[in-house]
């Protein structure tokens, strides 16, 4: 997987250099009225992006941080239930392993009736 990501951000910087390379070209940029920036197309199409890109990132962060606390949550509760669980389990297991040994003294007692076959005519 490591290898694949690593292929995806050499493409996605050479389509980039490309695309700076073609398009090295000075815009002008108004903000307001009388604020003005001069700057070349690549700079301008970066920040955006950038721009654009943090909003997102940041959501996924969140959900990201949310996700990892419910599900350390969830985990903690499975554990503290398997310790409830194994600590009351010794004290059932006896009392019906003694039961069970009680059923099992006899073992012709406790088979099943067979059905007999049906002779084929």
């Amino acid at each position: 997987m490591q290898v694949v990501r690593t292929i995806l951000w050499v493409l996605l910087f050479v389509g980039l250099l490309a695309f700076s390379f073609f398009n090295w070209k000075p815009v002008e940029v108004t903000i307001w009225t009388n604020l003005l920036i001069e700057t070349k197309v690549p700079a301008l199409v970066i920040v955006s992006f950038l721009l654009g890109m943090i909003p997102t990132w940041l959501v996924h962060r969140g959900t990201k941080w949310r996700l990892t606390r419910r599900i350390k949550t969830l985990e903690n509760a499975a554990k503290s239930a398997a310790v409830t669980a194994a600590t009351t389990t010794p004290a059932t297991n006896s009392a019906t392993a003694t039961s069970a040994a009680d059923t099992n003294a006899n073992p012709v007692e406790n088979e099943l009736p067979t059905v007999p076959a049906v002779p084929k005519s």
